[in-house]
């Protein structure tokens, strides 16, 4: 088997939203703690280590919101890459959510979006499902745009949901049930294998990684 595409997706540090509990949508990301961004240094240092391997990384990617390009910056520096914003992996759009204390959105829709993933959590949210459904599509149309590339995602917890619905062949409709795990900084590895006769698969070859963490804390 030869790998000719390979996708990393690298959850942002912890943010000053996650301290807080509250939804971070892009009117209210103050972007990462600390201990965030000490945890994508950790993460950086490890794939720097790794790039003049067979596991190299072509480009780093990141969306729009703070925290991820304060994350995607720390990782592209330690890489030696220019980083590049990708609008498409902005996450769900929280709508009057956004600022919100999650646990006071969750407690008036009766759980986390992915509860009753057809209706909205907040007035002018995105459910659940919407926001799947664009993602993969994004995430598919990315991957066609860099196939036989090695490329990295510095992303919401979102979006490695996504990618797994997307490349493991996962109905939408599973989704209030299926959960995947997403710590900060965690590193998910997906891997397109190709064999002698030509057949291609997307492999999951790591799922929510932090090795590099141990002693962050």
């Amino acid at each position: 088997m030869t790998v000719t595409t390979r996708l990393l997706i690298a959850r942002h540090g912890q943010a000053r939203c996650n301290v807080e509990g509250r939804v971070g949508g892009p009117k209210t990301c103050t972007g990462l703690t600390d201990l965030g961004r000490h945890q994508i240094e950790r993460l950086a240092a490890r794939l720097a280590a790794a790039q003049g391997t067979e596991d190299r990384i072509d480009a780093v990617y990141a969306g729009p919101r703070r925290r991820l390009q304060e994350s995607g910056r720390i990782l592209a520096t330690a890489l030696g890459l220019p980083l590049l914003t990708e609008p498409g992996l902005d996450g769900p759009r929280h709508g009057e959510a956004d600022g919100r204390l999650w646990r006071e959105v969750e407690t008036a829709f009766g759980g986390p979006p992915q509860t009753h993933p057809d209706r909205p959590y907040a007035p002018d949210a995105e459910p659940w499902i919407s926001y799947l459904t664009r993602a993969t599509r994004h995430l598919a149309g990315f991957l066609e745009r860099h196939d036989r590339r090695h490329v990295l995602l510095a992303a919401h917890g979102e979006t490695l949901h996504a990618a797994c619905y997307l490349l493991l062949g996962i109905p939408l409709s599973r989704s209030p049930a299926i959960g995947f795990g997403t710590s900060h900084a965690g590193l998910t590895r997906f891997e397109r294998h190709q064999d002698a006769y030509g057949n291609t698969s997307w492999i999951l070859a790591t799922l929510n990684d932090t090795a590099h963490l141990s002693g962050a804390a």
